[in-house]
């Protein structure tokens, strides 16, 4: 989408917004940077919750708004903090972007972010490996509504999640190792999905179809009982698929509850479920193309935000994934069950006085998994499953946030224990500092260290097409980035520098046939990512009061000292990327967003000729456009969707093609 760079620490607070229920929102369409935060659970952001108003003038509204953006305080480093002023690269994407955009899922959506890498393995959100500045798509937290939700059986999962577009207030990207702001899983970076909290309408229903035998849906209710606001939102979307053996049934509900209590304090209860069955055509292995997976996850959490000076914020979450994988659907060759859980509870403090603000957070969190295939063999199987292992992690993190006229600096610790390490306490700072030395622009700088635990499909997954290795080591984590953003009424800009030391990285390379988990020495990578977004109304009204044209580019490239091997993840880094963005109005009420993308990938793949034939190839490069039309009459809203217009064949993971031109439609209303 396009990027917006927002200071994500824990918690985004907004406050000074002249009480403009838009001002949240459109601050979002400015580049933001994040300072590094401690802590091992992000808090997400309170945004203001009046319905949307109207002005006499659009224009002026504009002008207004932008003048408040300047003004906009945010939570970094549990700090709150003028945006400007901030350090940490994070991407924005907002819910206005969401709702301009041709996109039927989160993973449909992150495509658009010029360094985000998304490795769609099926259409609309089936399953995706998303990953950050060169990591792998287990290298990231991710997060909804600051509860850390990734899957410590497989990152491919960590995306099962119950969660609606229509529920989405904003999803916000950190970029780099950050530890100290979602705990030591955050190798790579973190992706925190923020939901609406908000009572600005009672009731949303959409429909749309589309070519493959499309169909989606999706309901959502809010309403405001006493002290609390309750919602529940569920959706369905299925396809017969673009080719063989792409079908897909996906379902998800979510039910949230906020409670308002005195002095700004709240407590925050969500529950989910979601459920996925879809073929998984070659997924895993080009040996074996009628693969089909089901999952299902519940999951449940609670929050609490209590205090002013001294505010305390407790966490409690749970959450259970069910799969079952056929290598040949529907029969018993290759079948494997796998049941995970994950267990956490956070309490964090943080203290404002005359030297700064003082956070203290602590985290402990059990995973464990039963399955047929991974882990250790149980004494007495359970039902299906004779495989088991778990492990606990415990950290704890200190923090200090200092701002000095033009300067914020901080400083955190986090020390983190798992019992994968026995006896074993390993300790990660993080440095930044940003410098405003006019209104307009800004120079920021962070520092980090980070490390991610091997997942139990890395130690134990052992089949037909797969060895795993239960002696892998933890990777580890060094990034440095500097940061330059200027910003004023009619366009914005960032250019960003990066540098990502890695050791031990885990990757699965092909040995004697099969595919084998393996620690890779070292893995370097560097990069550059920048954008400019112009807000072209200022210049050319006809276009609209929300046209804007964005470009973003990000460049990387990755040293290491392996030979020249076939590798399924580590090695096959995204080293180009480029996103337009370009939307306007059409007429009254009828509006145009179009969109492109370039990419090239670097590494090997085996590319097969039949399932029994295979040779190593490059990745090729490609290009994709796609278009939304919308029209909006009051409280309707009917839209047009075009993906890959000029139906390029492509793909981005070997051997799984990528659906040529789809066309969607579809139709919503909000009854308020």
């Amino acid at each position: 989408m396009n990027q917006k760079h927002s200071n994500q620490q824990q918690a985004y607070r907004f406050k000074r917004f002249m009480r403009k229920a838009y001002s949240a929102f459109n601050s979002m369409h400015r580049l933001v940077n994040i300072g590094v935060v401690t802590g091992c659970a992000l808090l997400f952001l309170h945004v203001s919750t009046a319905s949307a108003q109207t002005s006499a003038s659009d224009g002026q509204q504009q002008k207004v708004m932008e003048k408040e953006l300047e003004e906009v305080m945010v939570t970094a480093s549990r700090v709150e903090t003028p945006i400007n002023q901030t350090a940490k690269l994070v991407t924005i994407i907002t819910k206005e972007q969401i709702e301009q955009a041709p996109v039927q899922s989160i993973q449909d959506l992150l495509v658009y972010a010029a360094n985000i890498d998304v490795i769609q393995r099926g259409g609309h959100g089936v399953q995706a490996d998303i990953s950050i500045r060169g990591g792998t798509f287990d290298q990231n937290a991710v997060l909804l509504n600051g509860v850390n939700l990734s899957n410590a059986h497989t990152g491919h999962y960590s995306f099962d999640i119950p969660i609606n577009l229509s529920d989405i207030e904003r999803i916000e990207i950190i970029h780099g190792s950050s530890a100290l702001i979602y705990g030591a899983g955050a190798f790579s970076g973190g992706i925190n999905i923020i939901t609406k909290k908000n009572t600005d309408y009672k009731a949303y229903a959409s429909v749309e179809a589309g070519m493959h035998k499309l169909r989606g849906m999706e309901a959502r209710g809010v309403a405001e009982t006493g002290i609390a606001v309750n919602s529940l939102s569920v959706g369905y979307n299925s396809s017969a698929g673009y080719v063989a053996n792409s079908d897909y049934d996906l379902y998800n509900v979510l039910w949230q509850t906020r409670f308002r209590l005195k002095n700004d304090s709240k407590i925050d209860l969500q529950l989910g479920y979601n459920d996925k069955a879809y073929g998984a055509n070659t997924f895993y292995s080009a040996k074996f193309p009628n693969q089909y997976e089901r999952t299902s996850t519940y999951m449940g959490s609670l929050k609490g935000e209590f205090g002013s000076k001294l505010k305390v914020i407790p966490i409690i979450y749970w959450d259970r994934h069910h799969d079952r994988f056929d290598l040949v659907k529907d029969t018993d060759y290759g079948r494997n069950f796998h049941r995970n859980d994950t267990y956490g509870a956070n309490l964090i403090f943080m203290y404002k006085w005359k030297l700064g603000t003082t956070s203290l957070g602590g985290e402990v969190r059990k995973e464990d998994i039963m399955s047929t295939v991974l882990g250790k063999p149980m004494a007495e199987p359970h039902r299906r499953y004779k495989m088991y292992d778990d492990r606990a992690n415990i950290s704890a993190a200190l923090e200090h946030t200092l701002s000095l006229d033009k300067v914020v600096l901080s400083a955190g610790l986090l020390m983190n224990h798992t019992t994968l390490l026995s006896g074993q306490y390993k300790f990660y700072p993080s440095l930044s500092i940003s410098y405003r030395p006019v209104d307009k622009f800004s120079i920021s700088s962070s520092w980090s260290k980070s490390t991610r635990m091997p997942t139990f499909t890395d130690l134990y997954y052992t089949t037909e097409t797969h060895n795993g290795n239960s002696g892998l080591k933890p990777e580890k984590s060094e990034s440095l980035d500097l940061n330059f953003k200027y910003n004023n009424h009619s366009f914005s800009a960032y250019i960003t520098g990066f540098l990502l030391w890695g050791r031990d990285m885990i990757d699965w390379v092909r040995v004697d046939n099969k595919w084998a988990s393996w620690n890779l020495t070292k893995i370097n990578t560097r990069g550059l990512e920048m954008g400019v977004k112009f807000r072209l109304h200022e210049v050319l009204p006809a276009l609209g009061e929300r046209s804007f044209l964005s470009l973003d580019y990000a460049r990387m490239h990755q040293s290491n000292n392996t030979l020249d091997l076939v590798s399924l993840y580590s090695l096959n880094y995204l080293r180009d990327k480029f996103t337009a963005q370009f939307h306007h109005q059409l007429y009254k009420g009828f509006s145009a967003g179009w969109y492109f993308r370039y990419q090239k990938r670097m590494g090997i793949y085996e590319k097969y000729e039949s399932p029994e034939k295979a040779y190593n190839a490059r990745y090729p490069a490609f290009s994709t456009l796609d278009l939304k039309l919308n029209y909006k009459y009051k409280d309707v809203v009917f839209n047009l969707s075009m993906n890959n217009l000029y139906d390029t064949h492509y793909f981005d993971k070997g051997n799984i093609p990528q659906a040529g031109f789809w066309l969607m439609g579809g139709i919503n209303y909000t009854f308020r």
